[in-house]
């Protein structure tokens, strides 16, 4: 049965927790697209729609051992960026920041190298020229060290005028917000996260750096079954030939080519030197602060943070984020093309573009991640999603699973918002 087959006849019930009824195809949708795999990890989708909770649903596997719980984190890679860029929107809200005032005006060793005049909005729309990785650590191990890379970011010179292209900054995206709000507030970013996002929102699971209290919460990737060789008896008893490896289609890679832009680019701004000595999984990685990266969340928190931004800042009768800074956040900075993603992203600060499989979201935004995690809202629907897992899928452009349950969420709203659910 091929794969298309497997997951259209797949069971529709393989998931536990609870779904609104009105959300119900999406939950079954969640199911069939995890249902044969299963047994090799674990994932949870959260929606919230009008301010309540309409998906809360998870499967799998956890560990060999565990099966996926609710309070179940995630490594979501640069699903976290979103979560970083809505606490530098909040402390913009408290007037500790500010999007145009130049970050050396909080951190004044930022400034070399021609940096001086650099400022946020510049770094959270991927316009600041600093997605170099690669050529200004000698190993990826040194991402791991917070202090270390605060240096690096001082230390480092943009490749382009800052201001005049887009480069998305996909790893020292983390360093160079972090740093910024660190130096703003005089707090650690992890006292941050936890006094303008964790307690207000009451997150069940949020962390730039998992404390050793919470390491057993965290879901690792599955490690991939044995295949049992067994030795084929032939006529002559010679062995089988064996076959050529053919090497793995890449969709990414092949985006890049066919968008004629430089694989160099991409090379530099997601692949440090000596990655392959390197895990993002070992208990140390995770507990390092390495916020474009290894953001560690349950679905249930990143769904609540993005129903505040779907709700324009609001929550609960508290006001995280102001109405003027709302605005400012989430209007489109530029539509130049990126030089390092290769689909437009239509950039904001800090988020980019809802990405589904028709459904457009003219005024949602959100992030995903390199395994397919990702969290969004939609001010215009009131809607937010988080989708997280364990599977060890890896494109730049998102897991089609993530695409599939974003496009079937959009239409669940739209059959309560205008009737019909519609593809477009």
């Amino acid at each position: 049965m091929n794969s298309i087959a497997k997951v259209l006849f797949a069971n529709t019930q393989n998931y536990m927790g609870e779904v609104d009824p009105r959300f119900i195809d999406l939950a079954k949708q969640f199911s069939r697209l995890q249902d044969q795999r299963s047994h090799l990890g674990g994932a949870a989708l959260v929606v919230y729609f009008r301010g309540e909770k309409v998906a809360d649903i998870y499967t799998g596997q956890k560990s060999n051992t565990e099966l996926w719980a609710q309070d179940t984190l995630s490594i979501c890679y640069s699903t976290g960026k979103g979560v970083l860029a809505t606490l530098a929107h909040i402390l913009v809200s408290q007037g500790m920041l500010d999007y145009d005032q130049p970050i050396a005006d909080y951190w004044p060793e930022f400034a070399q190298n021609g940096k001086d005049k650099m400022t946020l909005r510049h770094v959270l729309s991927h316009q600041s020229g600093l997605f170099d990785i690669r050529n200004i650590i000698s190993k990826a191990a040194e991402m791991a060290d917070w202090q270390h890379m605060l240096k690096v970011m001082e230390n480092a010179q943009p490749r382009f005028n800052i201001g005049q292209e887009n480069a998305y900054q996909a790893l020292t995206f983390g360093w160079l917000v972090g740093g910024v709000l660190e130096k703003a507030s005089q707090k650690s970013l992890t006292e941050l996260m936890q006094q303008y996002l964790v307690e207000p929102l009451e997150l069940d699971g949020a962390y730039f750096g998992v404390p050793q209290s919470e390491l057993a919460r965290v879901a690792k990737p599955l490690p991939k079954p044995q295949v049992d060789h067994q030795p084929n008896n032939t006529p002559d008893n010679k062995p089988p030939a064996k076959k050529t490896k053919q090497p793995k289609f890449n969709f990414s890679e092949k985006l890049i080519e066919w968008s004629g832009q430089d694989p160099q680019d991409f090379l530099d701004a997601m692949v440090p030197k000596r990655m392959r000595e390197f895990s993002f999984f070992d208990d140390a990685s995770i507990q390092a602060i390495i916020p474009a990266a290894n953001g560690a969340f349950t679905a249930r928190s990143l769904a609540k943070v993005y129903a505040m931004l779907a709700n324009r800042g609001e929550w609960q009768g508290q006001s995280l984020i102001d109405a003027e800074t709302f605005k400012t956040l989430a209007t489109i900075q530029n539509n130049q093309r990126d030089r390092v993603m290769p689909i437009p992203m239509k950039w904001r600060l800090g988020y980019h573009r809802v990405l589904s499989m028709g459904k457009r979201a003219k005024q949602g935004f959100g992030h995903i991640g390199y395994n397919g995690s990702g969290a969004w809202c939609d001010p215009e629907r009131e809607l937010s999603f988080a989708y997280t897992h364990n599977f060890t899928a890896a494109s730049i452009t998102g897991d089609y699973r993530l695409w599939g349950l974003t496009q079937e969420t959009l239409r669940c709203a739209d059959a309560v918002l205008k009737g019909h659910k519609g593809w477009f």
